[in-house]
């Protein structure tokens, strides 16, 4: 593996920087104060997002996370540093790119495995941006991480699917540009276990469909992108050509959607933790304790110190995975996708930490994106997986190599 970036990938890094300091930056303060505006919409989205990604497509910086004919022809090793970059504004950047979750993956899922109409009615608007989308598998009664638990029933009455369940923490789906929900549930209860589930496409508005609330996280509603929704389906009614793939696949759908998430979000950590990195060395370099700048404190420069280690180990895990993905298919990484699931959340944790304390009291509010970012990353060792099944099953890889 080459360490160093290639020349489209330099080229994209210094025009993406620049569109940083330009643009998303001095957006963040306007982004809070469209949010609390009281005339705002319920749930939808500010105006700010919309002024970015117009700025963003005009120079384009679009759809870079997918490859191939759909994106920016990118591949994941090409794509990492520049996802690393938007994690510093995570509220805006990655929408701003057209580069953020849910429908990063619904686009990828749509992408391999829609039929063509499916691909020209919700694939093409996701890719312009028209319109936003949702994905729709965890429930409150089950353990989710276990998607064979998945317990939404998805019947099959003549032409159509019928779809009764209920679901939550649902991203985005309370905005109301989603105009689409891709939902999990089951087809055939009596099958393989990994062969019960199936996925179907909603359109949001079909009756039988209620959102109940927008679920907080860690005391913040993400109302900035349509929050994440509980929702029930009461005999949700959709054309049986709106099932994707065949009956029976959705497991193996949601694997191969979940791939690239999980190494996306790891990309975009590693730039939370920069950022929590600058704003830690500048703090403690102009905040004054004991008669002395808090920098010159032994603890505080162990801080530092150990962040940047951190850093540099994680983004050269995270490269590796890139490159392996991109070499020998998500199946050959499928240890090393386990790996930074499990790694990078907890560290750029625990880098966020130490950028909390600090900031004293100032560290946990709203002056500072610190607080925020710490709650997104801490919900990260639950999304996409909690860190005790990647850690279940990557030892149960190690473990059969001896025995």
């Amino acid at each position: 593996m080459d360490f160093a970036y290639d020349a489209r990938t330099t080229e994209l890094r210094e025009q993406l920087l620049a569109f940083m300091d330009e643009h998303v930056y001095p957006a963040e303060p306007v982004l809070a104060e469209q949010l609390a505006d009281p005339a705002r919409e319920p749930w939808s989205v500010p105006p700010v997002v919309a002024d970015l990604k117009a700025a963003a497509r005009k120079q384009g910086l679009w759809n870079l996370f997918i490859p191939g004919e759909h994106g920016a022809g990118l591949t994941n090793l090409q794509y990492a540093p520049l996802a690393e970059i938007t994690g510093r504004s995570p509220l805006l950047a990655p929408p701003a790119l057209n580069c953020a979750a849910p429908d990063t993956g619904n686009m990828e899922l749509l992408a391999e495995f829609g039929t063509a109409e499916q691909k020209e009615r919700w694939l093409r608007p996701l890719l312009d941006a028209e319109i936003r989308s949702a994905f729709a598998m965890t429930e409150p009664e089950v353990a989710s991480s276990d998607a064979t638990n998945v317990a939404t029933r998805i019947v099959r009455d003549g032409d159509e699917y019928v779809i009764n369940g209920r679901k939550w923490y649902i991203t985005g789906a309370m905005n109301p540009d989603c105009k689409l929900i891709i939902v999990m549930g089951k087809t055939d209860p009596t099958a393989e276990p990994h062969r019960q589930q199936s996925m179907v496409l909603v359109p949001r508005d079909t009756p039988g469909i209620t959102f109940k609330r927008g679920m907080t996280v860690f005391g913040y509603d993400d109302s900035d992108h349509g929050g994440h929704a509980e929702v029930l389906f009461e005999d949700v009614r959709v054309p049986v050509e709106n099932l994707i793939g065949e009956e029976g696949t959705g497991f193996a759908i949601a694997q191969a959607r979940l791939g690239p998430g999980r190494i996306h979000h790891c990309m975009r950590a590693i730039g939370a933790a920069e950022r929590a990195l600058e704003l830690m060395c500048r703090r403690t370099t102009a905040r004054v304790a004991f008669g002395r700048p808090l920098a010159e404190q032994g603890v505080i420069q162990d801080w530092i110190a150990e962040s940047r280690v951190r850093i540099e180990q994680l983004r050269l895990l995270v490269l590796k995975t890139a490159w392996l993905m991109d070499t020998v298919g998500n199946r050959g990484a499928h240890t090393e996708i386990q790996a930074i699931k499990i790694a990078t959340p907890a560290t750029v944790e625990w880098i966020l930490d130490k950028a909390v304390q600090a900031h004293g009291a100032g560290g946990t509010g709203q002056d500072t994106p610190l607080a925020q970012l710490w709650a997104g990353i801490r919900s990260l060792r639950l999304a996409d997986g909690p860190d005790e099944v990647h850690k279940r099953s990557l030892a149960r890889r190690e473990l059969k190599k001896y025995r």
